[in-house]
């Protein structure tokens, strides 16, 4: 649902029923957004944070001191707190300092930002990648940059939110498919001129169901219908594919892909984002994107440590077939012990594995016994999730083991099946 603006066209607030509220000084706003804030915490709504004071690991020591199994994060092949991604940053500390402190193309590119761009084409195929400060910038950067106000970009409906606002920055016509429905994505192709670019956008793996982008299909439809496709692969690289190449690779597909949008922040446990192409949009997206021309480059030591673990990932090709087996027991053991896990998630080989809870305050309270009794786990409510499907989005490492796994399903079991029974 389009959440409706607050403000009226004469830039005055909207209150919930449409009245106008005038908007004449900064104590006035700031009075606004105290109410609201005030409304989202009487509502039980307001999000806090849970810090931990240990490295990011199978299990993480609290800021109260306790020891939680880890069961959200994004660290998929559990690099987080390994010695030589470590190693690597404190090396290049030394060799490189902190801080580049400029754009690329002012006196922001060291060697090792290119030699990092050049290690990921060589690592999906293409002939060239551009490093953005984050995937959502390189996915806002990217859409007002390739497309024109006669191109139409077609976008899943849950894909993820940097994808939604590059669409909306872009002047582009925006259609949106029903998540995966290939006859919805055919007829949004239909609608489009003939004469007009088109350009599919697809999560590899999305990232709250886990489930696959039905990628083969959405290349035959791009194929008949003369349009180019997009893969943002956050979740997918070092998950799927030849040794953790990706979406495309899982599928045999790497030739059909035009662009690749993907994060040193999860598989990778650094930071920062890329877009991997061909050499004419490489050229291209570097000299026009704005968020890569004026934001500063990604710390040397971020470059460091996502090369390390890209040759980790190389030297270690069973990482990924670690993970898939770890989740597939996952989902084999939330089943038996009668969780809801999502159909189109029962068989998929990622390790995001949601657990329907449905409504919001029955999702909270699930949440705060779950990590009361050892276990840490985040809820996932709208908007991030449509209206009635508030989950719990668990998500498994390389470095877990079955017993660690079989200890947080018990508990997960106990608060979900036995005390909500």
């Amino acid at each position: 649902m389009t959440k409706k603006s607050a403000w009226n066209k004469a830039g005055k607030r909207q209150n919930k029923n449409g009245e106008v509220e005038k908007m004449a000084r900064k104590d006035d706003i700031l009075s606004i957004y105290t109410r609201e804030v005030e409304g989202i915490k009487e509502a039980g709504l307001f999000k806090g944070e849970a810090p931990f004071v240990s490295p990011q690991g199978a299990r993480v020591k609290m800021e109260d001191g306790r020891e939680l199994l880890c069961m959200c994060a994004n660290n998929y092949l559990g690099l987080g707190d390994n010695p030589r991604l470590i190693e690597a940053a404190k090396r290049t500390y030394d060799e490189k300092g902190y801080g580049v402190a400029s754009v690329r193309f002012i006196c922001g590119t060291q060697d090792i930002h290119k030699k990092l761009e050049k290690k990921i084409s060589g690592f999906l195929g293409t002939d060239d990648t551009i490093l953005y400060s984050s995937c959502f910038d390189a996915n806002g950067g990217l859409f007002e940059t390739i497309l024109t106000a006669e191109d139409a970009v077609i976008s899943d409906e849950l894909n993820h939110a940097s994808i939604v606002d590059g669409c909306r920055i872009s002047k582009a016509e925006t259609a949106v498919y029903r998540h995966s429905d290939m006859a919805d994505l055919e007829k949004q192709l239909q609608r489009v001129p003939e004469q007009n670019g088109a350009l599919i956008v697809t999560d590899g793996v999305f990232s709250m169901g886990g489930d696959i982008a039905k990628l083969p299909e959405i290349c035959a439809l791009a194929k008949k219908y003369g349009a180019r496709v997009m893969v943002d692969d956050a979740h997918g690289l070092g998950v799927l594919g030849e040794g953790g190449r990706g979406t495309a690779s899982y599928f045999g597909l790497e030739d059909q892909v035009d662009v690749y949008m993907g994060t040193f922040s999860k598989s990778l446990a650094s930071l920062g984002g890329y877009m991997a192409a061909s050499e004419e949009v490489a050229d291209y997206v570097r000299h026009v994107s704005r968020p890569f021309i004026f934001s500063a480059s990604i710390p040397p030591a971020n470059c460091a440590t996502a090369l390390a673990a890209l040759r980790h990932l190389e030297a270690h090709p069973e990482l990924p077939e670690r993970l898939r087996a770890l989740s597939l027991y996952a989902r084999r053991g939330m089943t038996d012990r009668g969780l809801k896990i999502r159909e189109s998630a029962l068989t998929a080989p990622t390790p995001i594995i949601p657990i329907y809870t449905y409504e919001t305050y029955h999702t909270l309270e699930v949440a705060r016994d779950i990590y009361d009794r050892g276990v840490y786990v985040n809820p996932t409510l709208p908007p991030a999730t449509p209206e009635g499907e508030a989950l719990l989005r668990t998500s498994y490492m390389a470095t877990h083991t079955e017993a660690l796994l079989d200890e947080a399903m018990d508990i997960m079991a106990d608060v979900l099946v036995k005390d909500h029974e």
